[in-house]
């Protein structure tokens, strides 16, 4: 047997051992994960619903979605163990106090640009007078409608376009 032709199998079964190493790792931290919960953990479960667990059973979570609702979960179904104020932001949208000296972006880019159109220019009044809105009152209203089309567009013969026997 010739070396180039084993060399691409041997690169395919690397390759396939890597993969399967690195999803093994990600199965054992996410199992070591779940293993860490405790009553009053907040968690996120894989559909995206966030609950805090009541009770830890062998193979189910005992998780309180509501307050006074409590569903049974899987414990292969809790997606990630969240800190608590990670879950507190989230779900009670409770915000820890900001004190660092970050700035803060705003919603929209208009207080960016409040002191350089202040700076260049007035503002213009875009505002219709009174006189205006008399002027539009009393100007006649053109018709667009086919009412007012020439009547020497119709065909001699009395036959319009489509019609059998039209030239």
């Amino acid at each position: 047997m010739n070396l180039s032709f084993l060399l691409p199998f041997i690169v395919l079964i690397g390759a396939m051992f890597l993969m399967t190493r690195s999803a093994k790792k990600k199965q054992q931290a996410a199992a070591q994960m779940r293993d860490h919960m405790t009553a009053g953990t907040g968690v996120r479960t894989i559909g995206g619903m966030y609950a805090t667990v009541k009770e830890i059973g062998d193979d189910t979570v005992t998780l309180e979605v509501a307050p006074g609702v409590h569903a049974v979960f899987a414990k292969n179904a809790i997606g990630a163990v969240l800190e608590d104020a990670e879950y507190n932001r989230i779900v009670h949208g409770i915000h820890e106090d900001l004190t660092d000296d970050t700035p803060v972006v705003p919603d929209d880019a208009s207080s960016l640009t409040e002191a350089e159109a202040d700076a260049e220019a007035p503002k213009a009044d875009l505002s219709k007078d009174e006189a205006e809105d008399e002027a539009e009152a009393e100007a006649p209203k053109l018709d667009l409608g086919k009412k007012d089309e020439p009547k020497d567009d119709e065909p001699k013969d009395g036959k319009a376009d489509g019609e059998a026997g039209t030239k």
